[in-house]
């Protein structure tokens, strides 16, 4: 359970930059999948080649940068779909991310200094201290998300993606939004990537295959549940969201589940947290109708039920 709230943290960051994608441009991203393993590809390649492990991370940010910077021009300016721009650029990567890796499919970190080393050494994985560690990050990133989205270029954002015409009228250029809020997005995926090699010790081609399911599944689920009104809500909802995915899925292979039917498992949970503000809808309009019937009965016996 602690290893599940641990990944929920990590994959906390990824979350938020699909949050930002998702939510506040309303950009159908998939660069995510390949722009994943660029940051664990670049990162693990630095490491192994000798370089500090935090200035790796850091690439692997600027690499998830340049990443989202190519989706948002072909999007702007090659007037090219968002969705087709992003898959692309994710179908582009899986060569790049080869190419940077040196042709290989797997590079191991288990012999090598890592970000995550001291918490090996020091036996705090899967611990609360590790816990408490991956929550400064995953909170670092809400609160910078946070304090940028209300920023005149942060307001400047989130009108892009509510009404790009009525932003437009007021002399702000919504493709060079969109081309920055498409980096920084890919660039907390590319950290995300950079850090879960580090984490579970090696970086692999495929292992960015799907994730757009599960940034999704964190987004839905966790603001259906704890809300979606003011940005720090939602952007707490999103790590929460990622923590509660993790269990949800930990909860899966605890009762049986074989790992392959994982992508079934999170699929369905997008599927339920969609439906979910639905079914409060429904309920709700179920209530006023009875609330409605019970005064009108209560009308024509002289007495009156308050709202």
């Amino acid at each position: 359970m602690i290893t599940a709230v641990e990944l929920g943290l990590i994959y906390a960051v990824m979350a938020l930059g699909v949050y930002l994608t998702f939510r506040i441009l309303n950009f159908p991203d998939l660069t995510i999948d390949g722009s994943f393993t660029t940051g664990a590809s670049v990162a693990a390649i630095m490491i192994v080649n000798g370089a500090p492990p935090l200035l790796s991370t850091v690439a692997a940010f600027a690499a998830g940068l340049i990443a989202g910077i190519i989706t948002g021009l072909l999007h702007t300016k090659g007037k090219i779909d968002g969705l087709l721009a992003g898959i692309l650029t994710m179908i582009a990567l899986y060569s790049i991310n080869l190419r940077i890796m040196d042709g290989s499919a797997n590079i191991p970190l288990l012999r090598e200094d890592t970000l995550i080393t001291p918490l090996r050494e020091n036996d705090w994985l899967g611990s609360w201290q590790s816990i408490l560690i991956f929550a400064v990050v995953a909170l670092a990133v809400k609160f910078f998300l946070d304090w940028f989205l209300h920023t005149d270029l942060g307001l400047a954002m989130q009108a892009t993606g509510d009404n790009q015409e009525m932003i437009r009228s007021f002399g702000v250029s919504t493709d060079r939004q969109k081309i920055l809020g498409l980096a920084l997005s890919n660039g907390f995926v590319a950290l995300c990537g950079a850090l879960i090699a580090q984490y579970q010790g090696f970086s692999d081609i495929s292992m960015g295959i799907g994730l757009i399911l599960v940034g999704l599944a964190s987004v839905i689920l966790g603001q259906a549940i704890f809300g979606a009104r003011l940005i720090m809500i939602s952007t707490l909802a999103v790590i929460l969201g990622s923590i509660l995915y993790r269990i949800v899925i930990f909860g899966a292979l605890e009762i049986g589940f074989n790992p392959s039917d994982m992508k079934l498992i999170s699929a369905l949970l997008v599927v339920v947290a969609l439906v979910m503000p639905q079914w409060k809808a429904v309920k709700r309009l179920q209530g006023l109708t009875t609330l409605k019937k019970l005064n009108a009965s209560a009308k024509a016996r002289g007495s009156y039920v308050g709202s």
